[in-house]
């Protein structure tokens, strides 16, 4: 074949598996997880909102619905930023950090559910805390955003985190580690990208959180009574905005406004 007509083809070709891949990778986003027939979405007005709403939905065949009742939430004292999760990075938006205030934007993995009782009323992974359970928030450790035991780590490990997971026990009867779950924000533990990040019971109506998601107690019982591990749930938290822009991408619902 002339090279002048083996050249244009060679161009097409390069330009089918282009688009191929690209169409791949945008396919990718939501299919990180497709797997998720549960889904716990937390909406705020905008990224300095410190309070939004928590709503549940499970999908039906490739539809969301809405199931329970929507619950207000608090946040970051300082609002949310993007986080490291499931989904691609963004840059339309505040980035996470270590100590800003701000709790991750994205969708990610739900982790270990946690407290301070031995058992809790769920089929989720439940682990029971001890007065030695931290979770270390200090960024030069190995051990970042890891919630370890100082028995056998040893206690030099968990020197100056300042993440108890048994709060009542060292801070002056701290209830808001009562009942919750991980939220797996920066599951590769990149040291100052933010670490320890929860979804937990609010010391009091409407009182923010360092960067966690923050909750009523019978809000975060119906919650964990609610997850199930074969159904692959996702948690979801992103400014009304940013939802409305990746709805489509993202494969996630548009929560109705009359709820």
């Amino acid at each position: 074949m002339p090279k002048t007509t083996l050249l244009p083809r060679l161009l097409i070709l390069l330009s089918i598996v282009l688009l191929s891949a690209c169409a791949s990778t945008h396919g990718d986003k939501a299919s990180a997880w497709g797997d998720a027939r549960q889904l716990v979405l937390v909406t705020t007005a905008d990224w300095n909102a410190t309070s939004g709403t928590l709503r549940r939905f499970e999908r039906f065949g490739t539809a969301w619905r809405e199931v329970g009742e929507p619950a207000p939430i608090t946040v970051g004292r300082n609002g949310s930023a993007w986080g490291i999760g499931l989904h691609a990075p963004q840059a339309n938006g505040p980035i996470k950090q270590e100590g800003d205030g701000r709790a991750p934007a994205g969708v990610f993995r739900i982790g270990t559910a946690f407290g301070y009782a031995d058992r809790a009323a769920t089929s989720w992974p439940y682990q029971g805390m001890s007065a030695s359970d931290w979770c270390i928030d200090v960024n030069a450790s190995p051990l970042y955003n890891r919630i370890v035991d100082a028995r056998q780590v040893g206690e030099s490990a968990v020197a100056g985190s300042t993440e108890p997971m048994r709060r009542d026990l060292h801070a002056n009867g701290d209830q808001r580690y009562k009942l919750g779950f991980v939220i797996e924000h920066n599951p590769v533990n990149r040291s100052g990208a933010g670490s320890c990040i929860f979804a937990h019971l609010w010391k009091a109506p409407g009182e923010t959180t360092a960067g966690c998601t923050a909750m009523a107690e019978p809000v975060m019982q119906e919650l964990l009574a609610w997850l199930k591990p074969e159904d692959q749930p996702v948690f979801a938290l992103l400014p009304h905005d940013e939802l409305e822009r990746l709805t489509g991408a993202w494969d996630l619902p548009r929560p109705s406004p009359h709820r």
